[in-house]
């Protein structure tokens, strides 16, 4: 197998792994009423190769996209380090929820979703206009992000941006599918 071929491979079971075990460990929150420590470590778990998806279907259609993609890439990357973080810290000061944990947090945080969302749209928005990846999956993960800032922004309970956060997931095993299916269909 070539380097070029591997590198598609992990990239692609990474971005279906990493999202649905992150929406998995959403429900769990969800049906527990807050947090537990094994769902914040499958939390952790799910964030890890977070940061790097993006950055990695960058490099994969480096020669298609345009540099913007990269940055935007790169901000969403650095936003879920800092979410991977706040996993680790919800574990060591037993915060019951993520209100709590967003309350303890508090303008970093928020500054930091900012940058998620950010970049995200404008790694897709790169990704859309280039036609370089499939745009079904693409849209979905750029409409998930723009649920998830509308939601920031509305005076609803904080365990709604699971829904935001799903379809954003969504999009992205979707992209993580085509990598490992080898589609790529621009006028899909």
């Amino acid at each position: 197998m070539n380097r070029s071929r591997s590198l598609r491979l992990l990239v692609g079971v990474a971005a279906v792994v990493a999202p649905v075990l992150h929406s998995l460990t959403d429900v769990m929150e969800w049906v527990q009423g807050g947090f537990s420590a094994t769902q914040l470590w499958l939390n952790y778990l799910a964030f890890l190769p977070m940061p790097w998806l993006l950055l990695g279907m960058y490099v994969l259609h480096a020669e298609e996209l345009p540099s913007s993609a990269l940055a935007g890439a790169v901000l969403y990357g650095v936003a879920f380090t800092y979410f991977a973080h706040t996993t680790l810290y919800a574990l060591q000061s037993q915060a019951p929820d993520y209100e709590v944990l967003w309350q303890q947090l508090g303008v970093t945080y928020t500054i930091h979703g900012a940058a998620m969302v950010v970049g995200g749209l404008l790694f897709a928005a790169s990704a859309l206009r280039s036609r370089a990846m499939p745009r079904p999956p693409v849209l979905l993960f750029a409409i998930g992000l723009l649920v998830n800032l509308g939601l920031a922004l509305a005076p609803a309970p904080d365990i709604l941006q699971t829904i935001g956060t799903a379809v954003r997931n969504a999009g992205i095993v979707g992209m993580g599918y085509a990598l490992v299916s080898r589609r790529k269909d621009p006028e899909a």
